[in-house]
């Protein structure tokens, strides 16, 4: 009766704090009507791509069209050809007026056929497609040049009687001011987290505020009077963390909500990017890419236009699947706990449960960022790693508390499996050292062994009354100590990868354009790339996976 007692009074504190923590936020005004004035719709499903050319169903594209018509009067499309022509027809259905584009690429022979479908859908649906856009940030990936473009540019405006426009980040027509006499209207992308100085969320509607005003500025130059479409702007609900720039779900409504008003308070024109969260993107630009939507690939919403916000809203399921695994735990271990003091036993049973909610809170995210086969193959393979990893080490723990010894199977199981964790968590680094801009932190690969290390580290401070300080975590764990000079080794490499993570995201922040501009002498540049890297708390909290993980290889014992 007292472990069941203990349990349940953990299991009950687990969910006070799961539900303090996911209380719904306050993210702003809500949006006027529940309705955007426009948003960027792609209309592509899991398993579907615009690279591999596999493209929605007709009935697909529709059912789409019927929800997005609740929630914008607009929607912007970037493609007129191939699998997307009967999206002007059934955006007439519904009731939603089109901004449609042309998606010019670099290879030649497509250009003409989307040229053409642009100007088919313009003339055929003109109370429906209201302005076009031919191409989207084209001289940003270098495919064409400015005078390829203006071609293009003066092609389109010849055969269609709506205004005509080039959409592309804001910084582009800054460096090609030419372009702003050859559009009818300039459509500028502003994406405050993508910034080469990551801007953070709360203060991204004055920043956009601020590139408005300067782009307005130099239109007003060249050609006065010209009308200015926000193109692109919005904030990811997942992935990595840039600078300051923290994805997440309360943080992508309140960007929408902050920018909204700061356009109405000036009227600008804006449109959200985007629809539904793009899972091919993760191809290109990892989790992060894929997360910008308003609904998930799947078409559930991720979050209101109107009332309050959760950051996590499947906390209740998570907490049951929690308790359910914790009651089996406890369950085959409950004999081995029953005579020992209470103190211990209650060690014992907080240990299992904060391993029980970070194995299902890291598997439930794992799964929802994989996108395809090979991706959930991933994470189920992560997870089973995480849930070995786990076994042993409560079943070490137990041993510890009871005094029972570990079968020498087990020890060498356990330290193979912290060795692959530990291999696949120097690769992560690795990626993210040398180009990490779309990798994501890996904490699913190490937060679980590094809990069990810290888990084992009090049960045995527990046991025998001494200070972390003075353990072995090698023997903690049970390693043989003729690998001592192996771990060495390992544990210096995981400190010279750490360095290294480090050193690479300070130098992504170095050579961005925009931020070299803003900080053109060296030393003060390095002075704000490095603060930028370092006040980064996903990079921090990785770094620290790092160097526990390092320690436990070279913290020798004190003890006899």
């Amino acid at each position: 009766m007292r472990i069941v007692l203990f349990t349940a009074l953990i299991m009950l504190f687990n969910g006070l704090l799961g539900y303090l923590t996911n209380l719904p936020e306050d993210v702003g005004l809500d949006v006027s009507d529940g309705k955007l004035n426009s948003l960027s719709y792609a209309p592509f499903r899991e398993g579907q791509s615009p690279l591999t050319e596999e493209f929605s169903t007709p009935e697909q594209i529709d059912e789409d069209l019927r929800l997005l018509a609740g929630k914008t009067h607009t929607i912007r499309t970037y493609a007129s050809a191939l699998g997307l022509k009967v999206i002007p027809e059934l955006a007439r259905k519904h009731g939603l007026k089109m901004i449609q584009g042309a998606w010019i690429g670099y290879v030649d022979k497509d250009i003409p056929k989307e040229l053409d479908e642009l100007v088919y859908a313009a003339n055929t649906y003109p109370d429906v497609v209201k302005r076009v856009i031919v191409g989207n940030e084209v001289l940003l990936r270098g495919e064409r040049t400015p005078e390829e473009l203006v071609k293009y540019i003066r092609e389109v405006k010849k055969r269609v009687k709506q205004p005509v426009s080039y959409a592309d980040v804001w910084s582009m027509y800054m460096k090609y001011p030419g372009l702003i006499k050859e559009v009818d209207f300039i459509t500028i992308h502003i994406l405050p987290y993508w910034e080469d100085e990551p801007i953070p969320v709360e203060n991204a509607p004055a920043h956009i505020e601020r590139i408005y005003k300067q782009v307005r500025e130099e239109a007003e130059r060249i050609a006065p009077g010209k009308p200015i479409l926000i193109g692109e702007s919005g904030w990811p609900s997942e992935g990595r963390q840039r600078g300051w720039a923290i994805p997440s779900v309360v943080n992508e409504a309140a960007f929408i909500r902050g920018l909204l008003k700061v356009a109405a308070d000036n009227h600008f024109d804006v449109n959200i990017v985007e629809a539904f969260n793009q899972s091919w993107k993760s191809e290109l630009e990892g989790v992060v890419g894929a997360n910008w939507g308003l609904f998930s690939v799947d078409r559930k919403e991720i979050f209101p236009l109107t009332g309050k916000v959760y950051e996590n809203a499947k906390w209740f399921d998570q907490f049951l699947i929690t308790s359910l695994i914790m009651a089996l735990v406890v369950c085959c271990h409950a004999k081995k706990l029953q005579n020992l003091p209470s103190l211990k036993v209650a060690a014992f049973l907080i240990f299992v449960q904060v391993l029980c909610a970070l194995l299902v809170f890291q598997a439930d995210k794992t799964w929802y960022t994989s996108y395809d086969d090979w991706q959930r193959t991933k994470a189920v393979l992560i997870a089973l790693l995480n849930i070995a990893v786990a076994g042993f080490v409560i079943h070490r723990a137990s041993n510890l508390l009871t005094g029972a010894e570990t079968k020498k199977t087990v020890i060498t199981a356990l330290d193979a499996f912290y060795l692959i964790v530990i291999a696949l968590s120097l690769y992560k680094t690795y990626l993210l050292a040398v180009d990490g801009r779309y990798v994501s932190f890996p904490f699913e690969l190490a937060v679980i062994p590094i809990a069990g290390l810290l888990g084992l580290a009090c049960m045995r401070c527990l046991v025998d009354r001494v200070a972390l300080s003075n353990l072995d975590f090698n023997r903690l764990i049970g390693r043989n100590p003729a690998n001592n000079q192996r771990n060495k080794h390992i544990g210096w490499l995981m400190l010279f990868y750490a360095a290294g993570l480090a050193v690479g995201e300070t130098k992504a922040f170095m050579v961005g354009r925009d931020f070299i501009l803003a900080y053109p002498d060296v030393g003060e540049r390095l002075v704000w790339a490095t603060t930028f890297a370092l006040t980064n708390c996903q990079m921090l909290g990785w770094l620290a996976c790092l160097v526990i993980l390092a320690l436990s290889l070279l913290v020798k014992t004190k003890l006899g």
